[in-house]
């Protein structure tokens, strides 16, 4: 069975306004006020709480990766309570989505957020049971890059890991679909379109309602 893996965090939604206001609530929380910008700082949340907390730190003195340590705990509650509240699906994710499965192809997902996050999104969201497969940053022993995230994901969707493609959004994804030996396809209408393209992709897309045909002619 033909599979396609999404991404989540940049790939099917923008979550990046919920997760940098989740960082904030950490930096403020220090008395260190707002350190995060949420149009300018959007590519850094979507690579994850601990990159946001980096570059929150790397803008003040006096903190490092014990501070980075002790508040990602706290980041991962305080974005677990207002999860939703900025966060939207990417234009005609969603009509993809479907037109996928409508073609015979099994669908899942597979995000370095932890999965009980991920799955409160996806409910929130009204989306969850669309895909048939869930794997969070903490499911397995691994995480991506390691192709076994991917492949795990492809499995619990009932479909074949030979006959798989993945759809991100950063050079994470692009690793773990190398790592894979998959194709891989990156969106570019989130934030750093030209760092996208220079991941060199099997494909790209501008907006949703190109991925069918992308993925026909790489999996078919």
């Amino acid at each position: 069975m033909r599979t396609v893996i999404f991404d989540l965090d940049g790939t099917l939604a923008d979550t990046s306004g919920d997760l940098i206001a989740a960082a904030n609530y950490c930096f403020r929380g220090l008395g260190l006020g707002d350190l995060l910008d949420p149009a300018e700082d959007a590519a850094t949340a979507l690579r994850g709480g601990r990159a946001m907390l980096n570059l929150g730190f790397s803008r003040v003195t006096g903190f490092g990766q014990a501070e980075v340590d002790a508040q990602y705990p706290v980041l991962l509650a305080a974005y677990g309570d207002a999860i939703d509240t900025h966060t939207t699906l990417y234009p005609g994710a969603m009509d993809a989505v479907m037109q996928l499965k409508s073609d015979g192809y099994r669908v899942g997902i597979a995000t370095n957020k932890p999965e009980a996050l991920a799955d409160a999104l996806l409910r929130s969201l009204g989306v969850r049971d669309e895909f048939s497969s869930l794997i969070g940053a903490d499911t397995l022993p691994v995480r991506k890059p390691d192709p076994e995230h991917h492949f795990e994901a492809v499995r619990r969707a009932g479909g074949d890991p030979r006959q798989s493609l993945l759809v991100g959004d950063t050079t994470t994804d692009r690793e773990t679909s190398r790592n894979a030996g998959v194709p891989s396809v990156l969106v570019t209408f989130g934030p750093g379109r030209e760092d996208v393209l220079a991941l060199d992709p099997d494909a790209t897309i501008d907006g949703y309602a190109e991925l069918p045909g992308v993925v026909a002619r790489l999996i078919g």
